[in-house]
């Protein structure tokens, strides 16, 4: 989530939400206190040998937000607008995340202050290794437990695992997640996402009323998370993909698209405007389509109070972090609309990312189909969770969700009690 200056200060944000969820859950005001506060934080000013010979000095943070649950987990952003708040802010949103999916983690997150288009690949390794050597004393596969995010990939992850293991003097393949295959890294991990977010609609299709085979899908961002999601529904459960979208534009065709073509397309081409057989669409004119399964999956704030009511599909699902406002929620409540909040919709990542860190662990590996396969019971069960208390307590799935998670996160903290 980008921040956006001084307007929005996203960790005031999370804190707002833990507090209407702690009125939903009647929290007395210490467990609150806990909720609302990182465990801890490193702020790092580390030097950096530029390929000219001189030096410069770049700023990185580690937010560990609640190791209650287990050992914390989240990504490593590498973006210009990188701020403290804005990482303390989305190790409270691992935390829940990982909770909701009753993963044994922690929430955490970690960024640099740095613009990586404007560095060349051997300053970013030179930056990353002296990141992840300050990183050492905090990180580790029982500790906190790394992984890529927002301009950082599984070759960063190569190098973090490489200098924390040269530090330790063996290799330590557990200490990040989404590297590549020959280093550990798990089969599956590239789908997850969008892989996680089909099955929870195939899970809340019965619920909403919906059959899948034959269901119309509109896909907002069609990246990594958007396209596997609209494979998946098209090939695995039948349904009929009739539009998508990415920065440069949409297409549509009421017959249906095929994913897999599209996305060739815009590999060749960059976009997936202009495919062949279909007509130009704006991504606005997606969000408002007649279909019955819409997936936001690229920026956030997109469904919000101006356009909500113009929504016509039955279920939408939250492959993109935080898509819908607050407002839009309580509309899309009202009419009926099925909401799979992000917390839950696009948790396949950090999931799959789970599965990896126990296959390091064990130095044991599974095939895809056992990936998949675990996965699928995950966010299934998750799901029947999170729709059990929305039915239960008459929320919205967001409100349930968060309910979930952070019910089990304080049943964690009172369980093992306040130490000493």
């Amino acid at each position: 989530m980008p921040n956006d200056g001084e307007a929005i200060n996203p960790f005031e944000t999370a804190k707002r939400q833990i507090d209407i969820v702690a009125d939903l859950l009647g929290l007395r005001g210490g467990i609150r206190e806990i909720l609302k506060h990182p465990k801890r934080e490193l702020t790092v000013n580390f030097p950096v040998r530029m390929d000219h010979g001189d030096y410069r000095v770049f700023t990185g943070y580690r937010v560990q937000y609640n190791m209650a649950r287990g050992p914390s987990k989240g990504g490593i952003r590498y973006h210009p607008q990188v701020s403290l708040d804005e990482v303390r802010a989305l190790a409270a949103w691992m935390t829940w995340k990982c909770a909701v999916v009753n993963l044994p983690y922690g929430g955490a997150k970690g960024g640099i202050i740095c613009d990586p288009k404007k560095l060349s690949k051997g300053e970013v390794e030179r930056m990353t290794r002296r990141f992840a050597a300050e990183l050492v004393p905090i990180i580790g596969p029982e500790v906190d437990i790394p992984a890529p995010d927002v301009y950082t990939d599984s070759q960063t992850m190569a190098w973090i695992m490489d200098t924390y293991s040269m530090a330790k003097g063996h290799s330590v393949p557990g200490v990040v997640t989404g590297k590549p295959l020959s280093l550990g890294g798990s089969e599956g991990r590239g789908e997850a996402t969008g892989r996680g977010c089909a099955y929870v609609i195939r899970e809340a299709a019965g619920p909403a009323g919906l059959k899948l085979k034959g269901a119309t899908v509109a896909v907002q961002g069609f990246g990594n998370a958007g396209s596997v999601a609209a494979t998946i529904l098209s090939e695995e459960f039948g349904a009929k993909v009739v539009a998508v979208s990415d920065t440069k534009g949409g297409v549509f065709k009421a017959d249906g698209l095929n994913p897999k073509a599209v996305g060739e397309h815009k590999h060749k081409t960059g976009s997936v405007t202009g495919f062949p057989g279909s007509k130009p669409v704006s991504n606005e004119e997606i969000l408002e389509s007649k279909v019955d399964i819409l997936i936001p999956a690229a920026l956030e704030n997109q469904l919000t109070r101006k356009n909500a009511d113009k929504v016509q599909a039955k279920v939408i699902a939250e492959a993109a972090n935080g898509p819908t406002v607050p407002e839009a929620d309580q509309v899309f409540f009202e009419k009926k609309i099925t909401v799979l909040p992000d917390i839950l919709a696009n948790a396949g990542g950090v999931t799959v990312s789970y599965f990896e860190w126990a296959q390091d662990i064990q130095g044991y590996y599974w095939s895809l189909a056992e990936v998949n396969q675990r996965l699928d019971r995950v966010m299934t069960d998750s799901y029947a969770r999170v729709h059990a208390v929305a039915e239960e307590r008459k929320v919205h799935n967001r409100s349930a969700a968060y309910i979930v998670a952070i019910q089990r996160v304080v049943d964690a903290i009172q369980t093992r009690g306040i130490y000493p």
